[in-house]
């Protein structure tokens, strides 16, 4: 028996990778009738094999999945939306935006934030180009960020600035990566290994055009150990299964200060005495992440 991580899968076929290399596998039993009936294997499962003979010489069974630590799915497409698995036992979720070149969508990243934190996969916030205005403008910029817990890398491809500390904190580790188009995750992961990048755009263009629509995810080793997944359709996942009055969970600073409410019950959107409320009021409590809040209780997220 082998135990090994599923890289890719496309039309019953996984990609496992193993402790003797990667090998390609098929399901068996009822792990099969469970893919038929809606159950999927996806890709970053844990999984162990059986080598079983054939006139082809030695096949490879799925037998069993582990227990998942984490999973990000999303919305699939029609009038009664279904959850649709992407990628699982996902480590952290990797959100690049730019400071600069595009300008940030601090509602976009708000609702990523909201996404992981409802997954219950870390977050790590990457800037990258920080050298087009100023490190120190782009630290100030997401300064509320710093604020409410979440952890920031700043970067800058080109001139290599925190590509070092980006590079141990992928090591080692299963990370989905995700952000608007622009924003330099090619160059970013090439910084950290020649090539990487490619390849991440290359699987992210393929999803996009449509081929190969059987393949959610393509996890991409690392030379120091790890995975990279890009992510297509991160944007759809999460929010819409996530109860509103639970949005305030997700919203570090926000969870904080629930204890100061004059109601239990309060949404902090228009209750008298709402602890909220006048944090933003004084100025303790950025106002934006609390307007992202108010959009999101609100059904006014969209983008």
């Amino acid at each position: 028996m082998l135990t090994g991580t599923i890289r890719q899968g496309q039309g019953g076929i996984y990609e496992v990778e193993t402790p003797d290399g990667v090998v390609e596998a098929s399901l068996r039993g009822r792990l099969k009738r469970d893919e038929r009936s809606g159950g999927k294997v996806v890709v970053g499962d844990r999984v162990d094999l059986e080598s079983e003979a054939s006139g082809e010489g030695i096949v490879w069974a799925i037998q069993r999945v582990h227990e998942r630590t984490t999973l990000l799915e999303r919305r699939s497409p029609g009038k009664a939306p279904r959850s649709k698995p992407i990628v699982a036992n996902v480590d952290q979720v990797l959100i690049v935006f730019a400071a600069a070149n595009p300008d940030p969508h601090l509602r976009m990243l708000d609702r990523f934030l909201v996404i992981a934190g409802s997954s219950g996969i870390a977050p790590l916030i990457v800037i990258n180009k920080v050298d087009v205005k100023g490190e120190a403008a782009a630290r100030a910029f997401f300064a509320p960020y710093e604020k409410a817990g979440y952890r920031l890398l700043f970067t800058a491809a080109k001139a290599g600035i925190g590509v070092d500390e980006l590079r141990e904190s992928l090591c080692g580790r299963l990370s989905a990566l995700t952000g608007p188009s622009g924003v330099g995750k090619s160059s970013l992961l090439n910084a950290i290994q020649p090539g990487l990048g490619l390849r991440v755009a290359a699987i992210s263009e393929a999803v996009n055009k449509g081929k190969h629509t059987t393949v959610t995810a393509q996890l991409i080793p690392l030379d120091c150990g790890g995975w990279v997944a890009d992510t297509p359709g991160l944007r759809e996942l999460g929010l819409w299964e996530i109860d509103r009055d639970q949005l305030q969970f997700y919203f570090p600073e926000i969870e904080r200060l629930l204890g100061g409410c004059r109601y239990p019950t309060c949404s902090h959107i228009h209750e008298p005495d709402c602890a909220i409320r006048t944090a933003v009021a004084a100025g303790e409590l950025d106002a934006g992440r609390y307007d992202s809040y108010r959009r999101m209780v609100l059904g006014e997220d969209d983008f």
